[in-house]
């Protein structure tokens, strides 16, 4: 258990066939039961959203030489004769992104490439960092659905010992289903 809080839960699983397992979990649960509370017997529903994430892995950015172009030229301002009369600016620019960066706070030009290098680094890192939560966000997004009642894929019936998957059309017991035998619910019926 990771995270649990009033209406979230979160939760980490391993193994060689956690991936298997959880893949079809994915969408809208509707679960029915009554309550210990209830005095009447009433059935009340409530709706599990659940979503099935991979870890997220941290996105690696590689500088290639061929992507990137260099060039050099005189530095401008305060530091005197040496910053203006030397090539120690360095524009460098990342053609597969477009990025430019101009560095020209060192007084050398090898200084000012290394720190040229470590920001376009740094930046194209923050990149692709925002792209990978953004299609993260998208699949989280997508598996979730709306959470009404009709975006449902199962329904669990406590009272009725009945578990239906609504995509596949098959049904288990509810008895099954509550120890984690989801045969049924794959490939056929267990009843």
């Amino acid at each position: 258990m990771i995270d649990e809080r009033p209406g979230i839960v979160r939760c980490k699983v391993r193994g060689k066939r956690a991936q298997a397992c959880f893949a079809d979990e994915a969408g809208g649960h509707r679960w029915q039961r009554v309550p210990p509370t209830e005095k009447r017997g009433r059935v009340h529903s409530s709706t599990v959203t659940v979503v099935v994430l991979t870890p997220a892995e941290a996105a690696r950015v590689e500088l290639r030489p061929e992507d990137l172009v260099e060039q050099f030229t005189k530095g401008s301002g305060a530091g005197g004769q040496h910053r203006n009369k030397t090539s120690t600016t360095v524009l460098l620019k990342h053609l597969p992104s477009g990025i430019s960066i101009r560095c020209d706070g060192g007084r050398s030009q090898s200084m000012n490439r290394d720190t040229a290098q470590e920001l376009l680094q740094a930046r194209l890192q923050a990149q692709a960092t925002t792209r990978a939560r953004e299609e993260r966000d998208a699949t989280r997004k997508q598996q979730a659905g709306s959470g009404m009642r009709g975006d449902k894929i199962r329904t669990v019936q406590v009272q009725g010992d009945v578990v239906v998957d609504h995509r596949r059309g098959t049904r288990t017991s509810y008895k099954l289903y509550a120890r984690g035998q989801l045969d049924g619910l794959r490939g056929g019926s267990a009843e």
